[in-house]
């Protein structure tokens, strides 16, 4: 660790919701953060903005042809620029990083993460699909590391503190809450008829496009379920989700004797990100808490898996194990990307996840190269079969 306490920190994907908001952090606290490193896929702008405010060591942008307008944003720092997957990999492995924030959005943020288990770094996971994915591999490599992960979710983050001094022995059931979404109360004929911008329209979060449409469709929590199942060895079937539309309680752990555990919070991110690099020290903030004088009706309902499939795949894909985790990731980012595209309605995504599912052979490797084929495999057959789930 650097000098003073001062933790150095890499920030995977910097210009999305989680890495915006990790930089308030950073901010808020400049005698215990530095930024060493700030990577963002393709907003190139953003980035530059951020590198001339924190004066990283480096700073990578994904798409390579973007690389000559990011060097002439930064001409005359002292910023190293460089560009593409393998460069945001490599750039975790640096001697002078303590924490990799990794808040790249889906399949992208597995390498390096990987990687940063490679080096020993900390690692404050908000990249669930590495988990969904990976699973069985990262928790292996974990094994074999000094790295450990740290979760930035809110739902994980919530989890991890119930279970701070107890014995996951004793925990007898992990309770993930969600909001269900901006279409809880709509009927399956409403589904049929939502829009882009009704989507994105979260009730009480800020996110970015990709995980708020996967709230919406409830996909988000069936990949925090898996990613709870590995995070904290925990079998699926002691995974319940609970709806729970207020989004304070953000999680909660049922121990052996009965009793439960639970965490309480305004739905904020940054409060998870800030105990996530605070860890193991919870951080003086100057932020309003919570007033539960305001909120006197906490509800809490089952989802219907009916309306909302997608969480039942995960289930599903979870218990089969191997490269099902893996296929459900990738056809559900295509599926994303055509609805965001306007190319397929939102009642469609299911039935396009679920004919992917179908398509690919199934596998009990978890091995990288084959996730690496299955994922490429996956997303091709999704592709191909769009047309059939267009509008």
């Amino acid at each position: 660790m650097t000098e003073h306490n001062t933790k150095s920190i890499a920030i995977l994907g910097s210009t999305g919701s989680i890495g915006t908001q990790t930089l308030d952090i950073v901010e808020e606290y400049p005698s215990r953060f530095r930024v060493a490193v700030l990577t963002a896929r393709s907003n190139v702008d953003l980035l530059a903005a951020q590198a001339r405010k924190f004066l990283p060591r480096k700073v990578v942008i994904a798409r390579e042809e973007l690389l000559p307008r990011l060097r002439s944003l930064l001409d005359g720092l002292p910023i190293e620029t460089a560009a593409g997957s393998a460069a945001i990999e490599e750039c975790v492995a640096h001697e002078d990083i303590d924490v990799v924030v990794t808040a790249m959005v889906g399949y992208s943020g597995l390498a390096p993460t990987i990687n940063a288990i490679r080096h020993d770094k900390c690692i404050a996971l908000a990249n669930k699909e590495t988990l969904v994915v990976a699973g069985e591999l990262i928790t292996s490599l974990l094994r074999g590391s000094k790295s450990r992960i740290i979760p930035v979710d809110s739902e994980h983050s919530a989890i991890f503190q119930c279970l701070e001094g107890e014995g996951t022995e004793h925990a007898a059931k992990i309770i993930l809450t969600a909001s269900g979404g901006p279409f809880r109360t709509l009927s399956a004929e409403q589904l049929r008829h939502v829009s882009v911008a009704d989507t994105l329209r979260h009730p009480n979060w800020n996110m970015g496009a990709k995980v708020t449409v996967d709230s919406a469709s409830m996909m988000n929590k069936g990949f925090e379920m898996i990613e709870a199942h590995w995070l904290f060895g925990c079998p699926a079937r002691q995974i319940e989700v609970v709806v729970h539309p207020q989004s304070i309680v953000h999680s909660m752990v049922q121990f052996e004797d009965g009793s439960i555990k639970a965490q309480l919070g305004v739905p904020d991110m940054h409060l998870p990100i800030r105990y996530a690099l605070g860890y193991p020290e919870r951080l003086q903030t100057g932020q309003p808490p919570l007033n539960l004088s305001q909120y006197s009706n906490l509800t809490f309902e089952a989802p219907d898996m009916e309306k909302f499939p997608l969480l039942g795949y995960a289930f599903d894909c979870i218990e089969a194990g191997g490269n099902a985790p893996c296929v459900l990731n990738a056809a559900n980012e295509i599926a994303v990307a055509a609805f965001l595209a306007g190319r397929m309605p939102f009642w469609k995504m299911p039935h396009l996840v679920q004919r992917t599912l179908e398509a690919i052979p199934y596998s009990p490797h978890t091995d990288y190269g084959t996730l690496v084929e299955t994922n490429a495999r996956a997303r091709e057959a999704a592709t191909e079969l769009l047309p059939l789930f267009s509008e």
